[in-house]
Order: structure tokens, then sequence, then C-alpha cells
């Protein structure tokens, strides 16, 4: 987190206008319940819409802990899955890696944001958890990915997509590229 500025604290769940006065790089500080969920988790989240589920994520933020993705039926090609967002109500994706257009196309159309956890501190991180609710899925989808239902408070993350279509990913990629073909042009 960026210590020059003072995080915004956030207790979920929030609004869509709490999440549209949020912007790419503001450091945030999130309290309350949140459910995670793993390729398994997301998949099943995917294909229908659960009622019970509904009614936790509404407002809320879903800790991604692996790739959202859906295969075509006919194609067989495997896609991004971004309608997890507006069919659940999910006002925010909190992970590591940040995510593709469809999503923050998503994060736009339904006022949502990505928040990037510093990855490798899961020892700190976990310290934020407070209590654990309950979990869902435990039988269908095993122990690592069942829907968990945490408590936590301020648990530090970084706003890396928001709801005005901005993607601190796609402005680094950007960057990158043009660093690269930069140094590929002075090694010639």
């Amino acid at each position: 987190m960026n210590s020059s500025r003072v995080p915004r604290l956030l207790t979920l769940p929030v609004s869509v206008d709490d999440v549209r006065e949020l912007h790419v790089g503001d450091d945030v500080l999130f309290s309350g319940r949140v459910l995670t969920a793993r390729q398994a988790g997301h998949a099943y989240l995917a294909r229908a819409l659960d009622p019970r589920l509904a009614a936790l994520l509404a407002g809320r933020f879903l800790y991604h802990c692996a790739p959202i993705v859906a295969q075509d039926p006919e194609t067989h090609a495997w896609r991004v899955v971004a309608d997890v967002i507006q069919r659940y109500g999910v006002r925010g994706v909190v992970g590591k890696g940040g995510m593709g257009p469809a999503t923050l196309a998503a994060l736009r159309a339904h006022g949502a944001v990505y928040l990037h956890a510093v990855g490798g501190l899961a020892t700190a991180l976990a310290r934020r958890v407070t209590r654990v609710n309950g979990v869902h899925l435990l039988d269908e989808l095993g122990v690592s990915e069942a829907l968990w239902d945490l408590e936590v408070s301020e648990f530090p993350a970084i706003v890396t997509m928001d709801a005005h279509g901005e993607s601190l990913h796609a402005t680094l990629e950007g960057e990158d590229a043009a660093a690269r073909a930069l140094l590929e042009r002075k090694s010639v």
C-alpha cells in the first residue's frame, strides 16, 4: 500500500456509488464479510444463480483464488467469465494478478472493482480474518475449492481495475511492451 496516502476504509456490503468513488491506485482497507472461491467455486457460480450465495455476495467482495474461466460446450475454447459480477451483485474481486478486458467491461458496467492483495503475505493477511462464518459446497467441491465465508478486518488492497474502465494491469502491460520495443531497437 502507498504509505503517503490515507487508505480508504470500506465496510462491506458497499453500494455501487461507493465503488464508483474508487479509482485505480487507491489504497483500501476493507472490513466485513467476503467469500473465497477457486476454480471450481467460480465454475459453480457461473453455471446458475444460487439464491443463498447471491444473498451473501450482494454488495460484497469475492476473494478470487484462481482464474474465472469456462469452456465453450461447442468449440471447447476457454474464455474468461465475467457473468458472476452481474448475476451475484459482487462489488469487488480480490486477487493477485488482475483480469482481462471482459472483466474490466463487467466492472465498469455493473459498478465493481478489482482489488490487488499483496502476494506472499498469506500469514499477515490471514491475521485480518477475524472469523470463519461458514463454508458452502464443501461436500461437492472439497476443502480447497469450497466457498469460504469469512469475516475480515481492515484487509489491505490496492484498486488496480476500477468501475470507470481503467486498468493498472493494462497500463503496465503497455509500458512493458513499450520498454521491450525500446530495448529491442537499441540492441539492433
